[in-house]
């Protein structure tokens, strides 16, 4: 009897992370990922503990990931904030997410937060809801996409890559959330 409530719960699992597979996420533009989030901060990931959760057929694997919120721009995160996302690793066995982001203590991120608690990766546009921070050749902080390409333009993202009239210098962390306060302080 437990072999085969096993092999049910793998199985749904299984199709429930091919589902998730197929699913093509369109990248948010910036005007989306800020209108779309209720919460924006930049923080240091302080800790990433994952464990079983349900019963049954309904039994997975969720991640709580904590962060040392080091700059508020939307919403109240606090002093800490943690989300939950579906997926991860307890002993030995690992539940993953196609392209959902992946966290490690020390990193620090920008995170555009939605329906937390509610929702398997609780980032506008999945992945497209997290910014790396990290210090360029010059020690200036500078901000990626998740695939660790570099910002050049807020107004770019989510948007087919246009021919630039020059090269662009990397957004630093400060330039893209003064672009995010900018658009909360403007006109609807």
């Amino acid at each position: 009897m437990k072999k085969t409530s096993y092999l049910l719960l793998l199985a749904g699992l299984t199709v429930s992370v091919r589902i998730t597979q197929a699913t093509t996420v369109i990248p948010p533009t910036f005007d989306e990922l800020v209108s779309q989030a209720e919460v924006i901060f930049q923080g240091d990931v302080t800790d990433v503990k994952s464990q079983w959760v349900g019963e049954g057929a309904q039994r997975h694997i969720v991640s709580y990931v904590t962060f040392k919120v080091e700059d508020a721009l939307k919403g109240t995160p606090g002093q800490s904030y943690t989300i939950r996302m579906l997926g991860g690793t307890v002993d030995g066995e690992t539940m993953g997410v196609s392209d959902a982001p992946k966290f490690k203590v020390g990193d620090k991120d920008i995170l555009f937060v939605q329906n937390n608690g509610s929702q398997f990766v609780p980032l506008v546009g999945i992945m497209h809801g997290r910014f790396h921070v990290k210090r360029d050749q010059t020690g200036q902080e500078v901000v990626s996409n998740n695939e660790n390409e570099p910002v050049k333009n807020v107004a770019r993202l989510g948007r087919a890559a246009e021919a630039a009239d020059g090269p662009e210098a990397n957004l630093t962390a400060a330039d893209f959330k003064a672009a995010v306060k900018s658009k909360l302080q403007a006109p609807r």
